[in-house]
Order: C-alpha cells, then structure tokens, then sequence
C-alpha cells in the first residue's frame, strides 16, 4: 500500500533560526527539532504563534542537538498536547536538559521584569513562553538515549539512525528510511554540520545515499578562515588589549562554543602566546554546567582530545574563575583591565553579557570580540555592523572599545564543507533549509544549481511531497 509523505517546515524556512520539520508518512508523524526563532522582536514574538500543526498528532520527536534555535520550543510542544517520545543521544539529552531549564528560568525572569516595568501595551512580554514547571514535565518525554549508528524502530516501515555531525557535543544528522511495502524512500536531515578538523569533536559523518536531503546552510555562501589563523587573532586581541590594560568581552554561546575558547586559551597562556597573569572568567552558570557534561562524554571526542583528557584538564589554567552565582558575577565588573571575561548570550540577547558589555563597551582599552554567529537584529550584530551607540537596561552606551569578528571558530560547516559533506551521490532534491535567505541559502542555491544538484528553498509551513 502506498503511503504519501509529505515534508513541511515550520521553522528555519528561509531563516537562520526556529528548527522545526515535520514529516508525515500516512498517518504516522515525525518532528525534527523543535526550536526557538531568534533575533529581534518579531522574532521572538513568532515563538508564541502556533505550531502550523497539531502537537498532539505528532507520534514521535527527533532531537539533532540541544541548540536553543533546535530544542527551546520542546515545553511548548508539550504543553499544547504533544506526548510521543523524544529521541536523542546520550550527550543532547543531557545539554537539552541544562538549556531548557536555563531558558524557562530566563523566561520567567524577563516575564517578572515586564511586569514590574508595566508594559501593559506588550501583554506577551508579561507572560512566559513557558514556566520551570513545563520545562520539568518536558523532560519526561524523553526516552533511552540513541548511539550513533543505531537503527532505531519507530513504527511499522519506519526507522530512524543518528549520524555524527560534528557541531557540538551529541549532534547529529538523522536518517529516516520510510518503507510502505512498495517502496523504500530515504530522507537525510543534516541537522547542523560541524567543521572538520576541530581539536574536541569527531569529523561529521558524510550524508548516506538518500532520495532527499534537508540541508542547512548557515554559511552556505563563504568559506571560513583557515583555524590557525583564526586562533592567533584571538591571541593578539587577547594581548593588546591586555597590553593596554583593558579587558576582553567575548560574548559566548555556553554549548561547544565556551569549551573550545576555553580550551585555546589553556593552550596559548602555556605556550606563552597570552600573558601569564591573564585572568579568565566563564561568567556563565550553563556553560559551567555544560563543561562539567562535556567531561562525561568521551564518546563524542576526538581520539587526541580524548587523549589530552587522560593526561590532565584541558581546559584548566592558573587564573581561571567559574561565576555561578549573581554576586560572583557583579564582582566581576569590579575589574579595570587583564581580564578575560566568556559570557553568555552569544548574540547577546540576554544574560551576564549584557552587564559586561555595559560596563566595558564605552571604555577605548577594552575589546569586544565576537567568535560566533550573529542573526539579524540581535544586539550582537547591531555592534557588529558598526553601532556607535547601543541600548543596554534602557541605557544608551557608546561603542568605543575595538570590535572584532573572529568568524572561523564556527561550529557551521561552510560551503565547500556542507557540498564535501553532501557528496555527488544521486539525489531526487536538497531542501535548503537554516539559513538566511538573501546570503547563504540563495547562494548555496545557485551552487547546487551550478553541479546539477535540484534543490528548492521550502517557505514556512509549506507543504512538500516526497514521492
């Protein structure tokens, strides 16, 4: 008996952020990902909307990693009806678990001050996404973690395997091999591709022969900078600004992202490459906990850094300093200059960072450095694109400490990376999904249309059949 199945985004259509894809195999429904939009205000406002599905009427979620943009709309899902399993490997489950605490505590948070301050006229600014509770009962939806590699029954001519993908701790790509009786078709979801050659994490895995694909494409119209290179102007910002007494923001995203700064920074203060009396702080209660599961998952590793954890802490050094708590934090912008201070959120659309930023943007000697991606309308990529004055707490802050970009220490693979990754095995079409739409989706477009490759750009919540 033939079965249709039919592939619609609703979420990361012709954006960066908001991962969520469904699948319908007849009656049986698959979600991958289930993640928050990121950005600005109408943005943030899109996580409120409906799902563009019922919640209730998906059997099953599979979970590629626990980025926010790929798991934070997870306490929604289920507190509108969703109630299948969640699949996910041992690593996610267990990042998932400290970001969807983080964000709900966050939201609540927010939702507290949007009140004090009467904003009556933006009645969602007052009311949470969702609450620590729903978080909780979210978690209990999550089944026996997935290895990689294992084959995995969801239902009758339905599987699933979880392939490595290189991005951060537990990621990975997913193949689902639908089987109506008639005919096996197989359908890759990329997830988010990792880079090659990173000193913590596995290589990502090449996509497996498959009908269809469902593509990311982040930076699918550059190329990165080479790693060595990217890792001394990390360096040499580190020791001007040090040199001239000032300190150093870098605005950090908590998964993967903290642990390999931190890990470059152990290397270049025992190399001599930064000064000695350099003091780093990770001013970020998720990224500490994060560090502490990355320890616990040597089977993500690459076999040298499995190597280098047997030998020592690869990521301890003479000055470094955990802030758990408020207090610890606050401390911290007691510091004039010499001070390495990891921040969390990347984009800088919330958390520590924002204090920092306020007490360190308008100062000359300081530096702002920027390791990760910025999505338009963030703050981040307001002071990117050269701002001369940004909005902090309802404060206006001159932008006079140096700005860099340092954009080869992404976790997204890049062009030639995600078209090595997708290989020249026939495929019947690429859906080009996670990414902008005027930068590197539409390039990446042109690219695949160069080597014969047929690919479509699904628009939200349009219906797609994969026959």
């Amino acid at each position: 008996m033939n079965r249709h199945t039919v592939y619609s985004a609703h979420g990361a259509a012709k954006q960066v952020t908001g991962s969520c894809h469904l699948l319908r195999f007849g009656k049986f429904s698959v979600l991958v990902d289930c993640g928050l939009f990121q950005g600005g205000d109408e943005e943030e406002r899109a996580n409120a909307e409906p799902f563009g599905f019922e919640p209730a009427s998906v059997d099953v979620l599979l979970l590629t990693h626990a980025h926010l943009d790929h798991c934070g709309r997870i306490p929604k899902l289920v507190r509108e009806g969703f109630r299948g399993r969640i699949l996910a490997t041992a690593a996610t489950r267990d990042l998932a678990r400290v970001v969807l605490l983080d964000a709900a505590g966050l939201q609540e948070e927010e939702a507290r001050r949007a009140q004090r301050s009467g904003r009556r006229r933006d009645e969602a600014a007052s009311t949470p996404l969702y609450t620590l509770d729903d978080a909780f009962h979210a978690l209990d939806f999550f089944a026996d973690p997935v290895s990689y590699g294992e084959i995995v029954p969801l239902a009758p001519g339905v599987q699933a395997q979880f392939l490595d993908a290189g991005h951060i701790l537990g990621s990975a790509s997913i193949l689902l091999t639908l089987d109506d009786g008639e005919q096996v078709r197989r359908i890759v979801f990329s997830g988010d591709q990792g880079n090659p050659g990173r000193p913590l994490l596995r290589d990502p895995v090449p996509a497996p022969a498959a009908d269809y694909v469902l593509m990311e494409t982040t930076y699918g119209n550059r190329p990165h900078r080479s790693l060595p290179d990217t890792v001394e102007e990390l360096y040499r910002a580190i020791r001007e600004t040090v040199a001239r007494h000032g300190n150093v923001i870098i605005p950090t995203f908590a998964l993967e992202r903290a642990q390999e700064i931190l890990y470059y920074l152990h290397q270049g203060i025992r190399d001599g490459h930064i000064p000695a009396h350099t003091s780093v702080f990770l001013d970020s209660p998720m990224a500490i906990s994060a560090t502490e599961i990355f320890r616990r998952h040597p089977e993500c590793f690459d076999d040298g850094f499995r190597e280098e954890l047997q030998r020592g802490d690869p990521f301890a050094m003479p000055n470094l300093h955990f802030a758990r708590e408020t207090a610890e934090s606050m401390a911290i912008n007691r510091m004039e200059g010499g001070a390495v201070i990891l921040a969390g959120s990347g984009m800088c659309n919330g958390g520590r960072v924002r204090h920092h930023l306020k007490h360190n943007l308008w100062r000359e000697r300081c530096s702002v450095v920027f390791v990760g991606y910025a999505a338009q309308g963030t703050l981040a990529r307001r002071i990117v694109d050269g701002a001369q004055t940004v909005r902090i707490f309802n404060e206006e802050i001159r932008v006079r400490a140096q700005i860099w970009t340092i954009n080869g220490f992404s976790a997204h693979a890049d062009q030639a990376t995600l078209l090595h990754w997708l290989g020249r095995a026939p495929r019947r079409k690429v859906l080009l999904v996670h990414g902008d739409y005027d930068v590197g989706m539409r390039v990446m477009r042109e690219r695949l249309d160069q080597l014969g490759i047929p690919s479509q750009m699904p628009g939200m919540h349009e219906p797609i059949l994969l026959d």
